[in-house]
């Protein structure tokens, strides 16, 4: 039998109450979904029943994420069930409709799927720090999808002010508490192996000439994507030790090698440009802990690990690529670029693991 909302909240707060908890480890124990949880807190109930409050919003996505500008510096957070991606920034130039979007504000880089977000909300939440302001989206199953929090600031009266002028402009008035989430779609079956025609996938990925065509690529040819890295070419994939990742990080920490970091799900991709510098281990989490970027990655998720190179008209372009035991991706690494341009040599020295002198830059 499900919690009843108001056994949610009370829930809720007592959790709060005796120990740090995650909203997503708390709806776990209470076997719930995130969303549920937090859709309890809306409408209308006791204040003195909970820290937390939420308001519900319109479904107006790409125009509630271009309003999000007005908020200054925010911290942007977008998960899977292995990473979290966290990245301080402003959301300007957004753009999009419909069922995609981008957010390109330099620090702040989004690749939007509007498809994926089924409800929203405004939730305010009484912490030792003081009052914790967010945007927080959810897919039908009520997974986060996306969330967005105000900063403690000099500036944060003027964020309060643009945040509660958002609110009021998207909420969705007159809506009761709660959340029924939807089942999961069934996982898309892999074609057995004996029904792709290899040859012609491997000559399709051999004449790719920008990275982005790689999602039709799988499409054309009806494959998964560790499917088709293990179908691939071994000049284009090799697997890799799932260790290659701390590897990595490490050795960019001590070179300064600019990097960037995908972490994404179904209605979010969210990347990281840049330099990382202190990378600890805390338990299985493997993460990066710098001034406006925190990456924290379960590394005993990491079932598989790939270098992935593709052609492109700047030359290849190349990754290392991380999944969790179901096939689905963790993160994705690749060199900092920019279209147009060739991909770095310290980026290739790291990931191949060799020499200056050695590193096929160019090819």
């Amino acid at each position: 039998m499900q919690p009843t909302l108001s056994i949610l909240r009370t829930a809720f707060a007592a959790a709060r109450a005796s120990r740090p908890v995650r909203h997503r480890d708390l709806a776990a124990e209470l076997g719930v979904s995130e969303g549920e949880l937090i859709a309890a807190h809306a409408g209308l109930f006791d204040a003195a029943e909970s820290p937390l409050k939420a308001t519900r919003l319109q479904s107006s996505w790409p125009q509630i994420v271009q309003a999000v500008e007005a908020l200054g510096d925010v911290t942007a957070l977008t998960r899977n069930e292995s990473c979290v991606h966290e990245k301080v920034g402003t959301y300007s130039n957004a753009s999009g409709s419909g069922a995609m979007g981008l957010v390109l504000g330099g620090a702040i880089d989004l690749r939007v799927f509007y498809s994926a977000w089924a409800h929203g909300f405004a939730v305010q939440e009484q912490t030792a720090k003081g009052l914790q302001r967010s945007l927080q989206f959810y897919d039908a199953q009520g997974t986060a999808v996306h969330k967005i929090f105000l900063r403690e600031s000099a500036e944060q009266a003027d964020s309060v002010l643009a945040y509660d002028a958002l609110v009021a402009r998207f909420m969705l008035p007159g809506t009761d508490a709660g959340l029924q989430p939807l089942p999961a779609p069934a996982p898309k079956a892999e074609k057995p192996d004996a029904e792709i025609d290899v040859a012609a996938f491997r000559a399709d990925w051999a004449s790719l000439r920008d990275t982005h065509e790689f999602f039709g690529l799988l499409k054309r040819h009806g494959l998964t994507r560790t499917q088709a890295l293990r179908l691939a070419a071994p000049e284009f994939a090799q697997a890799v030790e799932p260790s290659t990742a701390h590897e990595i990080l490490q050795r960019a920490s001590q070179t300064g090698a600019p990097i960037m970091v995908f972490v994404g799900n179904p209605g979010m991709i969210q990347i990281h440009s840049g330099p990382v510098k202190r990378v600890e281990v805390m338990g299985p989490w493997l993460n990066v802990l710098d001034p406006g970027f925190n990456l924290h990655l379960r590394e005993d998720h990491i079932a598989t690990a790939w270098r992935v190179r593709k052609p492109t008209s700047d030359g290849l372009v190349s990754s290392l690529e991380l999944f969790d035991a179901a096939g689905g991706t963790i993160a994705m690494f690749f060199g900092e670029r920019k279209p147009g341009q060739a991909e770095r040599c310290d980026w290739r020295e790291l990931l191949d693991g060799v020499s200056p002198e050695d590193a096929t830059c160019g090819a």
